[in-house]
This record gives structure tokens, C-alpha cells and sequence, in this order.
């Protein structure tokens, strides 16, 4: 099957390839290096996306005359690639036969290329504020509030991850804003739960991947920083939160407590959590975080998969493939 630039709904397409389409159409870099093969030639490894998701490319055989115009490709360009859907070790891939840099001429909406949540980031932005102005414990609610003031323009674009979990532009608001509108649930059920504690800790988990992760306006990560590869977003969060605390003058234990939920999230060592929660509103913080990173996945994972058929195999969800039912 020909697929033609404009063949598609633009807000439907990476998502909808299928193997031996044949494409032409413009796409926004997120990664991309010339690497040397096991046969000694050089070739073209980019991460290609748009605004429906991402999917690996390889241009075999570079030449050096082909080097330097693809050397001046950067993360975040829009370039127009030529291409055939390939296979390989179970997931999809683009084999490039042409790639340019797009030009001014070829009238590009950039928004069309870049992937971002749902909704729009100050509304997002608004609504986590709203939730952390109505904390009842006002050493809790100044600490929250002081978070998302001073991270304020970096939250309306950062995404949650550099891959897999809203890995997109305002990223992180929207796990935010999602983890809070399930812990208002689980409050109303388990109602034990201090409604504070888990509000200033879901704002609270995540927030240092902002000094962790370096991303641009477009929510797309190059790196991370030397802090974040030596310490990592939660030990980061920890010595942002003791930093706070003692100019707010928060009292020791709350201090504490809000910076146990930020160390014990990930649950494991080997996730980097060197301890379990223990206490209810720690257990409940792990289980809304990893609550909504996995519908995250399974969403993106399922998103162009046809009724009654699977995805690729998701490494990030155990090497599953997902399953849209036939009959809902």
C-alpha cells in the first residue's frame, strides 16, 4: 500500500503505519546519529515522531558524500523522509530511502509534529494549582504552592520522561493532574487517608525531573543533567523539599514525611526507591504513579491497533503485546 504525504489525517498517522506502506511525509527528529555497522559501512539511526507517536528509522549504506547534509540534521527538526515500513525483532521501522530538511517553502505547522497531552498546559496548570491552594495543613499547602510557583514556566511544557510514560510536551502536568483526580477517588473509599498528604505528594513526586531530565520547548529530552545521572529525580526531590522546608519553617516531621513519599514511589532498589512506603499515604502515592504510567503505555501502546488485533510487543510492560477486543 502507497502512503502520500497528506494520505492521512495528520493527528493520525505514525500510529497507523502498517508493514510494506511506502510513505512520504514530513516528520520531527527526536534522535539521530551516524553509527557504524558489524560490516564496517556507516548508517542513519533517527527516532522519527509526530503528534501520534514514534518510530525508529535506519538509512543504510551512507555514503560520505551524504554526510555532510545529514550532519546538519539537529533533535528537533522537521525533516521530509521517503520511506518503506519494515519489521524487525517484532517492531515496526522505517528503512529511509530519501531525507531532507524541511524549508520554509514546505509550509509546516510544527504542532502538527510534536506529540503533547491532551490538554491545554495552563488549564492543566490551573487545576493543579486549584487542588494545592485547597490543602488544609497550611505548612503542606505553602510547600506545594511555593513548588509550583517556582516551577511554573518549565511545567507547561516538561514532559514526564525522556520514553515511555507521558514522554510528550506537558508530560508532567498531565501525570500530575491525573494521579490527583484518582486520589481524591481513593480518599472518598479509603477514608483513613489524609487528602493533604497525598496532594503534596503528587505534587511533589515528580517535580525535580525538571533538574533531572534537559528538554526543550517541545517537551523532547536530550540528556540528563550531571545532578540528575549522579543522583536521580528522587533523591533530588528529597534535598529540594529539606531545602524548602527549612526556609518555610515546616516542621520536622511533615518535612519528613512528604520526603519519604518522594523517596519510596518507585517501591524497589532497583527502581531507585532504597525504601517501601511505609505508611497509607506513601502505599497510595506508588499506586497512583505506576497506575497511570501503565494506562499511559497501554494507551500510546493500543493507539492505531485495530479492533481484535495486538500491538507490538511493549518492552516497558514486559514485552506484552495488547489486545484491542473485537467486540467493544
Amino acid at each position: 500500500m502507497k502512503v502520500h504525504a497528506g494520505g492521512f489525517m495528520k493527528n493520525h498517522y505514525i500510529a497507523y503505519l502498517r508493514t510494506d506502506d511506502e510513505i512520504t511525509d514530513f516528520f520531527a527528529v527526536r534522535t539521530i546519529a551516524i553509527k557504524t555497522g558489524s560490516n564496517k559501512k556507516q548508517y542513519l539511526d533517527v527516532s522519527l515522531a509526530d503528534n501520534t507517536g514514534e518510530i525508529n528509522a535506519k538509512k543504510w549504506d551512507v555514503g560520505d558524500t551524504e554526510l555532510p547534509v545529514l550532519q546538519e540534521i539537529r533533535e528537533s527538526d522537521i525533516v521530509k523522509v521517503k520511506a518503506v515500513v519494515t519489521e524487525w525483532n517484532g517492531m515496526r521501522q522505517l528503512k529511509i530511502l530519501r531525507l531532507r530538511k524541511a524549508s520554509a517553502q514546505d509550509g509546516i505547522e510544527r504542532a502538527d509534529y510534536i506529540k503533547a497531552a491532551p490538554e491545554a498546559p495552563a488549564e492543566m496548570y490551573a487545576f493543579v494549582f486549584a487542588r494545592a491552594e485547597a490543602i488544609g495543613d497550611a505548612d503542606l499547602r505553602a510547600l506545594s504552592l511555593r513548588l509550583l510557583e517556582e516551577d511554573k514556566e518549565k511545567l507547561l511544557y516538561y514532559p514526564a520522561a525522556s520514553k515511555n510514560h507521558h514522554a510528550e510536551r506537558g508530560g508532567l502536568l498531565y501525570h500530575m493532574k491525573r494521579m490527583l483526580m484518582m486520589g481524591e477517588r481513593y480518599c472518598e473509599v479509603y477514608t483513613n487517608l489524609n487528602k493533604d498528604l497525598i496532594v503534596a505528594g503528587v505534587v511533589a513526586h515528580d517535580i525535580e525531573k525538571m533538574t533531572e531530565m534537559i528538554a526543550n520547548e517541545d517537551g523532547v529530552v536530550s540528556e540528563y543533567s550531571f545532578e540528575g545521572k549522579l543522583l536521580g529525580h528522587l533523591i533530588q526531590g528529597v534535598k529540594r523539599i529539606a531545602g524548602l522546608a527549612e526556609e518555610l519553617d515546616v516542621p520536622q516531621e511533615k518535612a519528613v514525611l512528604l520526603e519519604h513519599m518522594v523517596l519510596s514511589h518507585h517501591y524497589e532498589p532497583e527502581f531507585g526507591s532504597p525504601k517501601k512506603p511505609l505508611f497509607p499515604e506513601a502505599e497510595i502515592l506508588h499506586y497512583l504513579d505506576i497506575v497511570d504510567a501503565r494506562m499511559d503505555d497501554m494507551e500510546t501502546a493500543l493507539n492505531g491497533v485495530d479492533k481484535g488485533g495486538f500491538s507490538e510487543k511493549i518492552r516497558i510492560l514486559d514485552n506484552r503485546s495488547l489486545y484491542r477486543p473485537q467486540s467493544l
